[in-house]
């Protein structure tokens, strides 16, 4: 409990007396209010298992099994749809709760060290810092290794003139891009139009060479792959939190909470699938982009059935407890801001130098965008 020292009676509380941390600490120490509905509990694992498993697929299934013939604006709402979820996660979802655990006003943040100064903020910035230099260093290295000129706003792979007329080789260029948003031409593309009248105006030419052996897609692998499973690692920390949190609820909360995190799992998959799903795949590393999608999809259900095991004794609002999900929550949150603002935005919309044309499918990207992003913040009105 508190670090004051006084013992505190809950009968028989003085309030002119009583150190407000005690009064915020003993609240915080009422345990979970798990109500035995194991039944319930037990089909919110399969649930968000196969719900939020199917939607993490979706966008690479999008890119990599032609046969599906996804069309191509579907699979765009899909992908800046995610890329606006992962934004409102990183403010809505995970700040604001890493305040309410560790923030000034807390049990956690008014006690010892951690009341002299505000750490959330603290604690997102440093981690945003340090993902900025393993983005960096991992884009150095591949450009010293590969010899890789890196051009003022994007780094962007090239061959030499006369492959196509235009002096690019559309097989070969954009590999290292960080976007799906081309201006070149492609016929063999795993997308098709919405209608028959459509054609392809040459925005995804990336998204027809996202596996093989050639040295363009080595390179864009090293350094992408890093980003992305360090934006994989901060959303799995918050799976883990909010599915321990879900296996111990009971009541109305468990009621809300459920129905919610079908959606927000879900949402948070399909950002985590449309982030991976331009990534280009080595041939020996193509069962990756599954894998991947699985450990997030599974991740949930396991912390759920977790807290039904130690529905006995977990308190998520225990003094540890909220020093480890404050802990994680700002770190995450840090990472999921630099990665959507970005890794996403930036070099999506701002600083891609091949970024469409077509106005139309500018604007469908900007919605699907802010769709993402206002959806997302509503359901943090919930969980």
């Amino acid at each position: 409990m508190a670090d004051s020292g006084s013992s505190f009676n809950a009968s028989s509380v003085d309030l002119d007396n009583t150190p407000l941390v005690d009064i915020i600490c003993y609240l915080n120490e009422s345990g979970n209010d798990y109500d035995d509905r194991l039944g319930l509990h037990i089909a919110s694992i399969f649930v968000i298992l196969v719900v939020s498993t199917a939607v993490t697929f979706f966008p690479v299934l999008a890119t990599r099994i032609r046969r599906l013939k996804i069309p191509l604006s579907v699979y765009l709402f899909a992908r800046y749809f995610g890329a606006g979820v992962i934004i409102a996660t990183a403010f809505v979802h995970l700040l604001d709760p890493a305040y309410e655990a560790i923030g000034p006003a807390s049990c956690v943040g008014l006690t010892g060290g951690w009341s002299t100064y505000s750490w959330p903020p603290a604690i997102a910035l440093s981690s945003a810092m340090i993902i900025f230099l393993l983005d960096f260093l991992a884009e150095y290295y591949v450009e010293k290794h590969y010899g890789l000129a890196h051009s003022p706003v994007e780094n962007i792979i090239t061959d030499a003139p006369g492959a196509n007329g235009n002096g690019t080789n559309p097989h070969a260029s954009h590999m290292h891009l960080h976007s799906a948003d081309q201006d070149e031409q492609t016929k063999d593309i795993n997308l098709v139009p919405v209608s028959k009248g459509e054609k392809f105006d040459s925005d995804y030419e990336e998204l027809a060479h996202l596996v093989g052996d050639s040295e363009e897609i080595q390179k864009a692998f090293r350094s992408q792959i890093s980003a992305f499973l360090v934006l994989e690692f901060g959303v799995i920390f918050h799976s883990v939190i909010i599915g321990l949190n879900l296996g111990v609820a009971g009541g109305d909360d468990f009621n809300t909470l459920f129905p919610v995190l079908v959606f927000h799992q879900s949402f948070e998959g399909l950002g985590i699938g449309a982030r991976l799903s331009v990534i280009p795949i080595p041939t020996k590393w193509k069962w990756l982009p599954w894998v991947l999608c699985l450990a997030y999809g599974l991740t949930t259900p396991i912390s759920i059935a977790i807290g039904l095991g130690l529905h006995n004794t977990y308190n998520g609002n225990s003094y540890t407890a909220s020093v480890v999900s404050g802990v994680l929550d700002s770190i995450s949150a840090g990472i999921l801001i630099y990665t959507g603002l970005v890794e996403m935005l930036a070099r999506d919309f701002l600083f891609n130098p091949n970024r469409t044309t077509n106005k139309k499918r500018l604007a469908l990207m900007l919605v699907s965008l802010y769709l993402g992003c206002g959806i997302m913040a509503l359901i943090g009105r919930w969980a």
